[in-house]
């Protein structure tokens, strides 16, 4: 490091960088952990960069992956930058004692965004909260839609998962030199971040690469191949060109993405429909990452932080006035959320008795809400007793309609309320208070794996981060996850009855 407390330098692996002092941080940005996924590395696995004499400048954040903007609907809710180049693989580092020998614990944060949106330069990702607080903040940008997670029959699968075991063999190597502790890692995504941290999690070639694991509203899953496929062969059709990575690489870009966003336009949360996301390939991600973690022996040495909003769903209906609509469609919208939950009528009718004055696009949400997010973390923590840690963030944002709704924790999070970009979905009024307490209890958990409440015992505490006091309640949920275990229980006589005729 030099003696310029402006221009902090370290050595990485692969040359060089020269950071900047923010208020007593040190900040680098952009520093490549891979090579530029195009060329003859377009759609395949990621390469290291290529080696740099001297010193590299790391003062701005570096290119953001391929991605077609937000809708105006969500832009309203949601920043998106997008910074053009071709050397997307890029990762940025706050640190508050660059230099080896600090061994401060780390925190590698993947940004959410449906795998096709988002980056680690959104201003509510700044890492120089956590950088004060003593723990080295890692971001990382990675692939992205058809580029990172496309099924071809010409490329390997799971090209962006393969970007972010990259990026943490980087901070295996690397992370010491700008005072953080290669032992002491924690990986923390939010949404498509939280999946991708469970198929981390999954992934045989992770061991060893991180301690600790937080999963903020996405749970373990797989995606359906032909889905995937689907995904693919629409936007080959579009684009009249094959199904193939050949023939997409050779395409142009902004035509790629247009026809990306087309075919995506009905794949939410609710909706359903093709989409996106990280398959089982035999390689990278040999098992579905739910059952590698349930049934299976995959990390379990990690801890593991787990949980949710309270209404997630908001933000994936609010926007656009889907939730008026699905509200007017009542008794059709609610059969269409037990098809795309795959859950019998028993489960709807709890559902409406538990919750008698809900209307139907809140029963909706909520069933959508626990089958992909609370009903898998709850069976990841009962399978992980005593290392495990459940939360639920409660706080209803002051604009109208929203409620506690996906992402609206990450201000809090990252104590980054006071930006302009938090305030878009939280409004105006964000408590401090609670911005010290979820932070403090995410730094906690980083130092030494242990947040500040109690474990996943037999009798599911839940910390519940709303307005006033946090406090820990007792099975809050456990009404409704009944109604899955006996739908499943149902499901599973009627099959041995079909059988055994």
């Amino acid at each position: 490091m030099t003696a310029d407390r402006t221009k902090p330098e370290v050595s990485t692996v692969y040359g060089a960088v020269r950071g900047r002092y923010e208020n007593g941080i040190a900040v680098f940005r952009g520093i490549p952990y891979a090579a530029p996924p195009f060329g003859p590395l377009r759609f395949r696995p990621p390469a290291p960069p290529e080696p740099w004499d001297g010193v590299r400048d790391a003062g701005s954040f570096g290119p953001t992956a391929p991605k077609p903007p937000y809708s105006e609907a969500f832009a309203q809710y949601l920043s998106d930058p997008a910074i053009p180049g071709e050397d997307c693989l890029n990762l940025n580092v706050w640190t508050p004692e660059p230099g080896p020998g600090a061994r401060l614990p780390v925190l590698v944060w993947l940004h959410g965004g449906a795998l096709t949106r988002g980056s680690s330069a959104v201003p509510v990702y700044d890492g120089a909260t956590f950088a004060r607080d003593g723990v080295v903040c890692v971001s990382v940008n990675y692939r992205l839609g058809v580029e990172g997670y496309g099924l071809f029959p010409d490329a390997p699968a799971n090209a962006g998962l393969r970007d972010q075991i990259a990026a943490l063999e980087w901070v295996r190597a690397s992370i010491s030199a700008f005072g953080g502790d290669p032992d002491r890692v924690t990986v923390a995504g939010q949404s498509a971040g939280a999946i991708s941290t469970g198929a981390l999690l999954a992934a045989p070639r992770t061991r060893g690469l991180f301690r600790r694991a937080v999963l903020q509203s996405g749970a373990p899953e797989a995606a359906d191949r032909d889905k995937v496929r689907r995904m693919v062969r629409r936007m080959a059709a579009r684009l009249r060109i094959p199904a193939t990575a050949e023939s997409f690489a050779a395409a142009d870009p902004a035509q790629l993405l247009r026809a990306q966003a087309e075919v995506g336009r009905f794949s939410s949360p609710v909706l359903g429909g093709p989409a996106f996301g990280i398959v089982v390939d035999g390689d990278v991600m040999p098992h579905d990452p739910l059952d590698a973690l349930v049934d299976g022996d995959a990390a379990r040495d990690v801890d593991l932080m787990m949980g949710w909003t309270r209404d997630e769903y908001r933000l994936w209906l609010v926007p656009g006035g889907l939730l008026e609509r699905v509200d007017r469609l009542g008794a059709v919208a609610l059969a269409g959320a037990r098809a795309r939950c795959h859950c019998g009528n028993e489960v709807v009718r709890g559902y409406r008795a538990a919750h008698p004055d809900a209307g139907a696009a809140e029963t909706v949400g909520q069933l959508v809400t626990d089958h992909l997010l609370r009903v898998p973390l709850h069976r990841v923590a009962d399978a992980r007793p005593g290392s495990s840690y459940v939360y639920e963030f409660a706080w209803p944002s002051t604009l109208l309609g929203l409620g506690a709704c996906h992402a609206l924790e990450l201000g809090f999070v990252f104590d980054s309320g006071d930006s302009p970009d938090s305030r878009k979905l939280a409004g105006e009024g964000a408590p401090q208070a609670l911005a010290d307490a979820m932070h403090g209890a995410w730094v906690r958990f980083a130092e030494s794996g242990d947040p500040g409440w109690r474990a996943w015992d037999e009798t599911h505490p839940v910390q519940v981060f709303g307005e006033g006091e946090p406090y820990v309640a007792y099975g809050p949920r456990d009404a409704e996850f009944d109604l899955w275990k006996a739908d499943v229980t149902m499901r599973g006589m009627r099959t041995r009855r079909l059988v055994r005729r």
